[in-house]
């Protein structure tokens, strides 16, 4: 690694693959040049976002950035004037440059910095010739435990509707099953007769899921924040007889307090922090054992070297690390190459059901069987944008 910014730059040379073929110091020397953004449409709710990072030598470095269903990100502008200039391999440099704004600016500033910063790993692995896990560490699995996510294929938000989703992931082989059943659910200050109606709705999805999926699947149950402290501890007791394998975010993460309160008073497992940004953001749950799980995304807790740094403060408090992972195949091969050398790692998202060609926009293509994913062993993140599936579905 300390070789690859000298003047050789001779690890370039195990790529004949890539058409680069340095000749002088001067060629040998790697610089990010221009950015390009490709936004894919998958359904009316969802894009996936890719970015380019282009380089004075040809390497192109991949990185995602999805964000709901947004097709554009102006903060990526922002994010990429600290890596305009530099080698890839400055990685500490770019987030020194840019880690502040990412942190103070709202999840659109820290989703951009991240995804530059995914991409700023695939190139330095590209040049190298490596996966990002080899030069993070190596990896302790060669296949990654996955959970089918089922919300945004869940169409008919009933107890039928959710069950029929939920049948058809464990036939396409997955072990363990997440919804959000209480989506939709009414603010706490809305007619008492409203929030009951809600919360039983979203019991009785819960239990139609158990009983499609039967005992032996684990349910992950996603509140996405709706909650207060009472409801959360309410709603929990409600569903202790479906043995969720984890009860996520009733609250905002944010609240430590209150989150560490419904931890002390129910039996499920906590989870959460899936928009947290950074060490400082997870540091309080895991500090406060207030979650069970933390659940940091790498298109948004600061890219690939902040996921580790709060693997490792999670590690330190006892917590298990399963990233939040409702995104396009990029940011999943990105997680693989996290998870595959966590000690502390769990279990894997993957967004289910949305799109039938989603395994095709990647090459090689993202292959889910069993309930897991093998790690990519390609050079950096380990797959390219399909550019001719890309092409057909481009915003």
């Amino acid at each position: 690694m300390a070789a690859a910014g000298g003047a050789a730059f001779l690890p370039l040379a195990v790529s004949p693959a890539l058409g680069i073929q340095p000749s002088g110091a001067a060629e040998g020397k790697l610089r990010i040049e221009e950015l390009e953004l490709t936004s894919v449409r998958v359904t009316e709710r969802t894009v996936w976002m890719f970015v380019h990072l282009k380089t004075n030598l040809g390497l192109v470095g991949l990185g995602e950035c999805s964000l709901g269903r947004r097709y554009e990100l102006p903060a990526l502008g922002r994010a990429f004037e600290a890596a305009r200039g530099r080698s890839p391999f400055d990685i500490e440099a770019y987030r020194a440059a840019g880690r502040e704004r990412a942190a103070a600016g709202g999840i659109s500033e820290a989703t951009a910095f991240s995804a530059i910063e995914q991409a700023l790993w695939d190139l330095v692995g590209k040049a190298v010739d490596a996966p990002v896990h080899v030069l993070t560490g190596g990896r302790l699995r060669d296949r990654l435990p996955a959970y089918a996510n089922i919300n945004r294929a869940t169409r008919e938000r009933t107890p039928e509707g959710f069950a029929a989703s939920a049948r058809a992931a464990v036939e396409d082989g997955f072990t363990a099953i997440k919804a959000a059943p209480f989506d939709g659910f009414p603010a706490l200050d809305a007619p008492a007769s409203e929030v009951a109606a809600a919360a039983d709705l979203g019991v009785a999805c819960v239990e139609a899921i158990r009983e499609a999926v039967g005992p032996d699947v684990d349910i992950l149950i996603d509140c996405h924040s709706f909650f207060d402290v009472d409801l959360a501890v309410d709603v929990a007791r409600r569903l202790e007889p479906q043995h969720l394998a984890w009860y996520e975010e009733p609250v905002a993460p944010t609240d430590v307090a209150a989150t560490k309160a419904i931890e002390r008073a129910i039996k499920q497992r906590m989870a959460g922090g899936e928009f947290l940004f950074g060490i400082e953001g997870f540091a309080p749950l895991c500090r406060e054992q207030a979650v069970d799980v933390i659940m940091p995304d790498v298109k948004h807790c600061g890219g690939l070297l902040e996921a580790r740094k709060i693997a490792a403060v999670a590690e330190l408090d006892g917590v298990a690390v399963s990233p939040h992972n409702p995104s396009g195949p990029v940011s999943t091969a990105a997680s693989a190459q996290l998870c595959a050398g966590l000690a502390n790692f769990e279990i894997l998202e993957m967004q289910w059901g949305e799109a039938a060609w989603r395994g095709d926009l990647v090459l090689p293509p993202e292959r889910f069987e069993n309930g897991s994913i093998a790690v990519p062993d390609g050079p950096g993140l380990g797959v390219e944008l399909n550019e001719a599936v890309a092409r057909e579905r481009r915003i």
